[in-house]
């Protein structure tokens, strides 16, 4: 089974990366897409870490796991 994961990579306020990962992404996602995403959390100041706020987008990748299960009964 297939799982994509959208990984956005902010710093905080102490230079420190946080990322925040969603679940089930869509296809074809575009970068002008998830820039804006970012900006809106950056906005928001929705997220507080050890380090602060959220000050700066670091970058964002879309990260794709393969799992392949085993049967042991």
């Amino acid at each position: 089974m297939e799982s994509k994961v959208l990984v956005m990579t902010f710093k905080n306020e102490q230079g420190k990366k946080v990322n925040v990962r969603l679940g089930n992404v869509k296809e074809g996602l575009t970068d002008a897409q998830v820039a804006n995403a970012m900006d809106v959390v950056l906005s928001s100041n929705i997220l507080l870490t050890t380090g602060g706020d959220i000050a700066a987008k670091e970058d964002a990748q879309i990260v794709t796991t393969n799992t392949s299960p085993f049967t042991v009964k």
